[in-house]
């Protein structure tokens, strides 16, 4: 048997009984897969190791600064860094470093685009990080970075006769207010990339499970499997809460923060990409910039995902979002999720 030949009873009567791990682990299925491989990788953060061997154990020969970008060169199984579902690794030049702390990514500069609707169009970062500037011009004030694959509504192009420059000004909703950043580092989405999947199936009959202590979020068609892939749902304190829920709001860029709500843990992460929100308190399906270690609790109580993975459900689900339309809230509807 595979994990495809599941029925979406069965799969659902081992999540209840918490027997789903075993299963999986007897299909063979006991570990994670990271985001998609790509070319090059990004340190999320300073002083990711590198070693010389895939292992805790082995001697650290390197340190990477923070946003600095390697080559990945191969992938390789290794220690799991106390996540039993993630033992990659990925081979350097000169060594190996955990998976979980290098964001894959690519560098894929793009042409000018010189003229957009009025009411702006979706894109995305098509390289490891970009600046963003106060105004557009080189030598402007930055602001902050944005990463790769993370989402933006862009307002405006402006092109500087001066620089002979082209920019695209990027609103902040959370932040109100506008930046620049330079438009080689940025793609803009095709409206074809955002029209729903399997339009043909009934909505009532698609479903998203998520298995906590698998770590385990796969979605159905009637009894067919038409996803599976590991998770980080949240952490212990911030846990993402079980029960029956609908994708009755998304957007395909959100800025997530939690300022003004907590005295520790906050955190500012603007262009979330692919958001699915399946309460009212926030707890949702997106794409995740900051780690890449699926297969164990590590959110604020969301369900994050590699961003093509949050990209699929966003389109997959209900309700669908229009092209030039930067969130929809329609309270009743939705695709069900169940956590459990």
């Amino acid at each position: 048997m595979t994990l495809s030949q599941l029925s979406r009873r069965d799969f659902l009567k081992l999540s209840a009984s918490g027997a789903l791990g075993l299963v999986l682990s007897e299909l063979g299925i006991h570990h994670a897969l990271a985001a998609p491989p790509t070319s090059q990788g990004r340190a999320i953060w300073s002083g990711v190791r590198v070693f010389d061997a895939p292992s805790l154990l082995a001697n650290n020969i390197h340190l990477l600064r923070t946003d600095e970008v390697v080559e990945l060169l191969g992938e390789t199984t290794g220690d799991s860094i106390d996540n039993q579902f993630n033992t990659t690794w990925y081979q350097l030049d000169g060594g190996y470093t955990y998976s979980g702390w290098i964001q894959p990514v690519e560098t894929k500069y793009q042409k000018p685009v010189y003229s957009i609707p009025a009411e702006g169009k979706l894109a995305e970062v098509s390289v490891p990080y970009s600046l963003t500037y106060l105004a557009p011009y080189t030598f402007a004030k930055n602001a902050h970075r944005i990463f790769y694959e993370t989402t933006h509504w862009v307002k405006k192009v402006v092109v500087t006769r001066e620089e002979k420059t082209v920019w695209y000004e990027i609103f902040d909703k959370e932040l109100k207010k506008s930046f620049y950043v330079p438009s080689y580092n940025m793609r803009f989405i095709p409206d074809e990339e955002l029209t729903q999947i399997s339009p043909e199936i009934p909505n009532e009959v698609k479903l998203i499970h998520v298995d906590i202590s698998t770590q385990m979020v796969t979605a159905f068609e009637g009894d067919k499997m038409v996803l599976s892939v590991r998770c980080a749902s949240g952490q212990r304190g911030t846990d993402t809460p079980q029960g029956e829920f609908f994708t009755y709001h998304k957007g395909p860029s959100i800025h997530m923060t939690n300022r003004g709500d907590a005295v520790a843990n906050i955190y500012n992460l603007p262009g979330v990409p692919w958001v699915s929100f399946f309460t009212g308190a926030g707890h949702a399906f997106h794409g995740t910039y900051w780690h890449n270690d699926y297969g164990r609790p590590r959110s604020n109580g969301c369900v994050n995902l590699p961003s093509s993975v949050s990209k699929w459900l966003y389109r997959w689900t209900a309700p669908v979002v229009p092209a030039n339309v930067d969130y929809i809230q329609l309270p009743g509807q939705g695709t069900k999720v169940i956590v459990q």
